[in-house]
Parts: structure tokens; sequence; C-alpha cells
């Protein structure tokens, strides 16, 4: 519908301007008139779009709405391109204008998705006339996942790297070229207690291969932070530790890659079970850039020196107690903070290549609790100049998940669960319930279907489950909601897929090259209608960064192809239905099918 609503807002503001002058027009009057662009229509009975600008305009112009929307609508009917798209506009009400796009252009949309593996969904050009010497900047920065070296992945990780896939996949599809950034944490002072604690427990991890690995990392880590925490000696040990992994002393150098590598494995099953690609990118990257954000910080005169350490004050952002809160550039003995390394990685992934990434916008996808920080950092890279005017910085914050009690959701002693402790449960309670429901219907199927379906509905469930939700919110989980057939859930959607695939099982060639595609049942316009808003749905995710917005209409879809399916015949439709229904199975399993790849979740069709 994206092409066809732009069209139609084309004839209405030609239309605008006939009907209503610029040079008549009084300030108010051009304001309504300018925001007066088209609006899905409100309820199916009121057509596909509505124009709403007559009430605004009455006041203004003194004349009663529904005159004015005659005027509109007598001037959209002499539009030869309206016409070609249109039915004649209904007035409704006070002077609502309601338009349904006729059945013609409907079923030439529909050939149009038959052909086409984007089903309809334009690929940007980022190539204009005037554009023809130098190709304009593509490139998009997804900043997500950012796993600490050493430490497991847990729940809290599971937002970051599913919203962030997600955004990458629609980006990518969208046209833009998008590197898949992985912010770890693998620099700074946990590392001098890590290495410290490493040398003194497994010295032979230093010159023996897989020694260690990542449940020792992790009680290693905790180990480590104790003794740091409560050994002085120890303390000062770890600070000369990270003082030599700085200078570059090879022993130290060894431990900080051990450390790294060993997690770095198990990360990487998590993303594989995930699938998940990304590029990894720690904050050791950006060690050898600080001095110089330093120095650049320094020579604009933003760096204010606090009690020896360099700060930047920023307007708006202060502490608990209400005073200014700084943000802590170099600290007092000469390290860095997150903030340094952030404000490199900004100024590098803009900058040009070879220089820098040379991307135009960049995403950090990171919990609500980070707000603040970014908020922090992005006005200082503005402050810095390190933000051209016509880039993007944008922090996608998410909520917490939460137990089905409204509180975080942990285990019963209390501890944050494993990310891969919580994919093992959803295989398993999905492995349970397909063989109850296997022995409810009486079926035998191998042990290797059993595998291959538990472990798709059970990933698929978690991702769902998450990506359904608005991202900005909290969101309780259930393994029971997320697994039922019934509902919002990923089970209904590919219940929906395995519905369409049975029925070419049962005969019913998918594969429709026919032009003789014809309509007559509501079930059947209601549904073409709903396929058609694909392209609108992708359009708003690419701006908003919001993933729920494609998951709701993948599971409206869903609803509208089962009542299609419930309520009239497919395979036994005499012809040219039965060839047209199959046409609408077809764009609809295509359209789920793109929309859950989209989604980074996997799809089958039995289950």
């Amino acid at each position: 519908m994206l092409e066809i609503s732009t069209k139609l807002e084309e004839a209405l503001n030609r239309a605008l301007v006939q009907v209503f002058p610029k040079e008549d027009r009084s300030p108010k009057a051009t304001s309504i008139l300018t925001s007066a662009l088209l609006v899905p229509a409100s309820k199916p009975e009121f057509g596909d779009f509505q124009i709403n600008c007559a009430l605004a305009l009455a006041k203004e112009i003194k004349q009663p709405p529904r005159q004015i929307a005659q005027q509109i609508v007598s001037q959209l009917q002499k539009d030869n391109d309206f016409l070609k798209i249109c039915n004649t506009p209904m007035i409704a009400g006070p002077g609502f204008i309601n338009l349904s796009i006729n059945t013609k252009t409907l079923i030439s949309e529909i050939y149009i998705r038959l052909n086409d593996k984007r089903l309809g969904v334009p690929l940007k050009d980022f190539q204009t006339a005037k554009e023809k010497e130098e190709q304009k900047n593509n490139r998009v920065i997804v900043d997500f996942s950012s796993p600490n070296i050493a430490k497991e992945m847990h729940v809290g990780h599971l937002r970051s790297t599913i919203i962030g896939d997600s955004l990458a996949r629609v980006l990518e599809f969208c046209g833009y070229e998008v590197l898949r950034i992985n912010h770890v944490g693998d620099w700074g002072t946990q590392f001098g207690m890590l290495i410290t604690h490493l040398k003194e427990v497994v010295p032979e991890a230093l010159h023996t291969k897989d020694v260690v690995e990542i449940s020792d990392l992790v009680n290693f880590y905790r180990q480590a932070k104790k003794r740091f925490d409560e050994d002085q000696i120890f303390q000062n040990q770890s600070r000369n530790e990270v003082v030599n992994l700085q200078a570059g002393d090879q022993e130290s150098l060894t431990a900080w890659q051990l450390l790294c590598n060993q997690s770095r494995k198990e990360f990487q099953k998590i993303y594989d079970r995930l699938d998940i690609k990304l590029t990894e990118r720690g904050e050791s990257f950006y060690n050898k850039f600080l001095v110089d954000v330093i120095n650049e910080l320094k020579s604009k005169n933003l760096l204010i020196n606090d009690q020896g350490a360099k700060c930047i004050f920023l307007d708006g952002l202060v502490g608990k107690d209400g005073k200014p809160q700084p943000i802590i550039i170099q600290k007092s003995d000469g390290g860095f903070n997150y903030a340094t390394t952030d404000l490199a990685a900004i100024k590098y992934r803009l900058t040009k290549s070879p220089d820098g990434d040379g991307a135009f916008r960049l995403i950090y996808v990171t919990d609500a609790g980070q707000a603040s920080h970014f908020f922090g950092v992005f006005q200082i890279a503005n402050l810095a100049n390190w933000i051209p005017k016509d880039c993007q910085v944008e922090h996608v914050p998410f909520g917490l998940v939460q137990g089905e009690d409204g509180k975080k959701l942990k285990t019963r002693s209390g501890e944050t669960i494993r990310l891969v402790d919580l994919l093992d449960e959803a295989i398993q309670r999905a492995k349970e319930d397909l063989t109850d429901r296997l022995k409810t219907e009486n079926r035998s199927e191998n042990e290797s279907f059993i595998n291959q379906v538990s472990t798709t509905v059970g990933i698929a469930a978690i991702k769902y489950a998450d990506l359904s939700q608005n991202r900005v919110s909290n969101y309780q989980f259930s393994f029971d909601k997320m697994l039922s057939l019934q509902g919002n859930t990923a089970p209904y959607l590919l219940y929906a897929l395995v519905r369409i695939a049975g029925i070419s099982r049962k005969g019913g060639d998918l594969n429709v090259s026919s032009k003789n595609i014809q309509f007559n049942e509501p079930q059947e316009w209601v549904l073409v209608r709903k396929l058609l808003e694909l392209d609108c749905v992708i359009a708003e995710v690419e701006k908003e960064l919001l993933p729920n917005r494609l998951c709701g209409y993948l599971f409206e879809l869903s609803q509208t192809f089962n009542r299609f399916y419930d309520q009239i015949p497919i395979l036994k439709a005499s012809e040219p239905s039965r060839t047209s229904r199959l046409a609408l199975c077809s764009i609809t399993a295509d359209t789920i099918k793109l929309g859950m790849s989209l989604l980074g979740i996997p799809t089958l069709e039995r289950m």
C-alpha cells in the first residue's frame, strides 16, 4: 500500500492547491492543509484511507465541513491518476472523506507480489539524479549484545541480542549496508584483577591451551572480585597489572587473550543457536584512540579539572542529590571510563573511511538504565562536532525481563538466569508439549522430527515473546504463554504456515502464475488488503526501530488467514476461485516467512 498511499497523497495535495490556492490561505489554514495527509481508515467499513482535514479547516475558513469535503472530493474526481486507483470518495459524518482502493488496483498489486521475492517492499535508492558522481552513504552501525568477557551471557543479554539482530535484518532488507558490532567488555580494571588471580591460581594456563573453561572463568571472576574488594595488596597488584596490560606486557597480553578467547567460544555457542551474526569489536579496539579524544576535547575547551579528574558538566544532567553530575572522561589516576571509550567509538564510526567506518546512522541497543549515559555521551559528541548534520546517533532502550510475579526474572536462589539455561528449558518444554500432542492425535513421528520441531518452536517462542512486546516496556516472561498455539505467539504464526504447507501436500499448487485471478468473497478482500500492508509496516519499523510493529502485523495476518481458511473452500473451489485462493495462500506463506526471517525467527512446515 506504500506506493498507492504515496500516489493518493500526491493527488490530495494537487486537489488542495486547486481548492485552496496558497496565496489565499491564512497561516493557520496553511498549517492545517500542510498536515492534511491520508490516514488509514479507522474501521474496514470506512474503506482503506480517510481524509480528515475538513473539520479542522471549517472554523478557519468559515465554511461547513461537509461543504469543504465536497469541494475536495469534486476536485479529486477530476484527477485521472486518482481515478485509476480509487473508487468514488464518500463523505461521512460531519465531513470525513473515506477512500476505497478499486478492485483492479488491488488485484494488480497481488500480481506484483506473486512474482516478487520482496513482496512489493521497495529497495532503498541511495543514488538520486543529483548524486551520479558520488554514491550517498548508506552504512548503518547497529551496536548490540555486548556481553562482558569472563562472564556468562544471562537473560538480560537476550533482549539486546535479538532486538539488535532484528533491527539489523530489517535495515539490511531495506537496502542499508549494516555493520553488526558486538562491543564486548574486554578491557578495564576487571582484567587487572582477573589476570592477577589467573597468574596465581592457574599459572599453567599461560602456557597450555584450553586449561580454563567458561564456568571456571565465572568462578575466577567471583573469587577475584572478592579478593579485590577485601585485600588491599591484591588491589594494588591488580592496578599494576592494568598498567602492564595497557603498556603491552607480553605475559599480561597472553593472559588477557586467553580470557577473551575462552569467553568468545561460549558466546559463539549462544549466537549459533540464536542464528546471530556479529562482528566483535570490543572496548580494547578503541584504546589507541583515547588520548586523542582527551586532547581534542581539551583543545575545544570542553574539559574541566575536578579534583584531579578531567570532566564535562552538561545541562540537564544532575545526580540524585540534584547537583550537576560530571561525566568523567579521564580519572585522576589517568585511567579512562566507559564514556571515553564510547566517545572514541562514535568518532571512529562516523569518520569517513579509511580512517573510520564512515557510517551515517549509529544505533545502540541497550537496556533503558543506560539512557542517562548515552544522553551525556551524545551531547558531548555533538559539542565536539563529531556528529555531522546528516548523521543520526540513536539509543534504542529496552525494559526488563520480569517473572510472572512482576519482579526481575531470576532463579529460585535469587541468581540471574543464564541464557543457555533459558534456551534449554524452552526447547525441553516445547518437546514435552509436542510429545503430549502427538499422543493425543495418535501420531507417530521419529526422534529426529521431534528434536527438530521442538528446537525450532522453543527458539522461535523465546524470540517472538520478546520481540512482540514494545521494547521500551518491561515484559513478563511465561513459558506457558509463549508456547501456546493460541494468541500472539510464535507457535500460532507457525501453525498458519503449517496449514498452508498442508494445502500444498494435499495437491494445491502454490506456484501460481495464472493471470485470471478473481475475488468475490469478503474474506478474500480482507486478506488481500492485509497482505498489502507489509511494505508500510516495514517502513515503520525502519523508522521507529520497533520490531513489535512487525510482530503485530504478522499476528493480524495469521488471524485473517485462519478466518479465510476456516470460512471458504480452497481446494474444493471451482476455477478461477481455486487458483485465486491458492495465490492468496502462497503470498500469505511468503509474507509470514519473510516477516519471521526479519525477526530472526526460524520456521517449519510440519508441527
